[in-house]
């Protein structure tokens, strides 16, 4: 699954889970629009907020695996060098 459409995802499952509690619970089409406005905006932040944090873990364990393959291919110079 693609990052960029986490907090899409997210906000919709929120969203359908949202009309179905409030329909049960008979709330007036008033407070149904309200209550799925804020449940969109607030789990459409949360998507965003764990995609960045997915992203920034993953671009710092790129750039550990990118030093340790400099590392690597650096010994068998300095090995070389030192005979």
């Amino acid at each position: 699954m693609k990052r960029k459409d986490l907090p899409l995802l997210l906000m919709l499952v929120a969203g359908a889970v949202t009309c179905i509690i409030t329909y049960i619970q008979k709330y007036t089409m008033i407070a149904k629009l309200f209550s799925l406005f804020i449940v969109l905006l607030v789990f459409y932040v949360l998507g965003s907020v764990l995609k960045w944090t997915l992203d920034y873990f993953e671009r710092q364990n790129e750039e550990k695996l990118k030093e340790e393959g400099e590392v690597i291919e650096k010994e068998p110079e300095d090995f070389t060098d030192s005979q």
